[in-house]
C-alpha cells in the first residue's frame, strides 16, 4: 500500500515544455510514472517529452486523458493561476514544485482550495514518491526502495539523506512526502500523519521538521492523541540564531516561538523518538523494527 500516488496515478505536467518541466518529466517517465499529458498555453497539439501530448488547458488535458494528478513546474508569477486551473478542472491532487510564490498569493490559493476537493502538496517542495510505483517530483528515484517506513518532511535535502541511510540499511519506504518549507502550504504534517496512520502498508513514520512556525507542535499533539505507529522525528536548524532566516521561507524564529528546542520537547513529550542528528534517524528506525 501507499498514500497519495501509485500505479493508479495518471500524471499531467503543467509547464512540460519548459527546461525544468522537460527535464523532470523525462526523469519521472524513466522511473515508471504514468505521465499522460502536458499543458503549456499556446502549444496545444504539440508533443513533448516521451511522446507526451501537450494541451492548451488543463481542462482539455483531463477530458482527453483522464489525468487525476498534476505537477506544476511554472515560474512563481504564473504558479497560483496554474493551481487554480488544475482545481477548476477537477484534478484531485496537485503538486507545486515552484518556489518563490508570495505568501499573500498563497493565502488566497489556500482559501480557494478549501472550497474544492483538490489537495495541494507544496509549494516549494520536492514532491513525493512511492518507491517502485510512481515518482512525482524532483527527488532522486534511485536511492529509494519499497518498504514500510513513511516519511513526511519540510526539507527536501534532509529527506534524501534519510532515505539514502534507510535504503543503505535495507529499510524501504512506503511513501516519502515533501510538504514544502513555505509559511503557507497545502497539505500539512497532520494530514500526512493521518494518512500514514490509516495506511496498512506503513508500519512506522519519520517526521522531519524545521525551526519556525508551530506546525511541529501541532503534529506532536496529533501524535500524542491519534498515532499508534512509532514516530521518529528530527528538527533541522537547531543551531540557528533567533531572527535569522535559514533558507526556507517558513524557517524563521520570531517572537521566541518556533525554536528547535521547544519543537523537540513537544515531540518527545508526545511519545516520538527525537534524533539529535540526521544520521541517528536510520538507527532509531532500525531499533523500532527489531523491537
Amino acid at each position: 500500500m501507499s498514500i497519495l500516488v501509485g500505479k493508479e496515478t495518471r500524471l499531467l505536467v503543467q509547464g512540460i515544455t519548459g527546461r525544468e518541466g522537460a527535464f523532470h518529466t523525462q526523469q519521472m517517465i524513466e522511473y515508471g510514472t504514468n505521465v499522460v499529458a502536458g499543458v503549456t498555453p499556446g502549444k496545444g497539439g504539440e508533443w513533448a517529452v516521451g511522446n507526451t501530448p501537450v494541451f492548451d488547458t488543463v481542462q482539455e488535458a483531463v477530458a482527453a486523458t483522464g489525468a487525476n494528478t498534476s505537477i506544476i513546474y511554472v515560474p512563481a508569477r504564473f504558479a497560483p493561476d496554474a493551481i487554480y486551473e488544475a482545481a477548476d478542472a477537477g484534478i484531485e491532487l496537485v503538486i507545486c514544485i515552484t518556489e518563490g510564490i508570495p505568501a499573500l498569493d498563497m493565502v488566497q490559493v489556500r482559501a480557494y482550495l478549501d472550497t474544492t476537493n483538490t489537495r495541494l502538496i507544496g509549494p516549494n517542495c520536492p514532491g513525493l514518491i512511492t518507491p517502485g510505483e510512481a515518482k512525482v517530483g524532483i527527488m532522486p528515484g534511485h536511492i529509494h526502495t519499497p518498504g514500510t517506513v513513511g516519511i513526511v518532511s519540510r526539507s527536501g535535502t534532509l529527506t534524501y539523506e534519510v532515505v539514502y541511510a534507510l535504503t543503505a540499511r535495507g529499510i524501504g519506504q512506503s511513501t516519502a512526502v515533501g510538504i514544502g518549507g513555505d509559511p503557507i502550504i497545502g497539505t500539512t504534517f497532520l494530514d500526512v500523519l493521518q494518512m500514514f496512520e490509516d495506511d496498512p502498508g506503513t508500519e512506522q513514520v519519520v517526521l522531519i521538521g524545521e525551526i519556525g512556525g508551530t506546525d511541529e507542535q501541532r503534529a506532536a499533539e496529533f501524535i500524542a492523541n491519534h498515532m499508534t505507529k512509532p514516530v521518529t522525528a528530527f528538527i533541522a536548524g537547531q543551531t540557528a540564531p533567533p531572527g535569522r532566516r535559514m533558507g526556507h521561507a517558513g524557517a524563521i524564529i520570531s517572537g521566541g516561538e518556533g525554536t528547535a528546542a521547544e519543537k523537540m520537547a513537544a515531540l518527545q513529550a508526545a511519545g516520538a523518538r527525537v534524533a539529535r542528528h540526521p544520521d541517528e534517524i536510520a538507527s532509531i528506525v532500525a531499533e523500532n523494527i527489531s523491537q
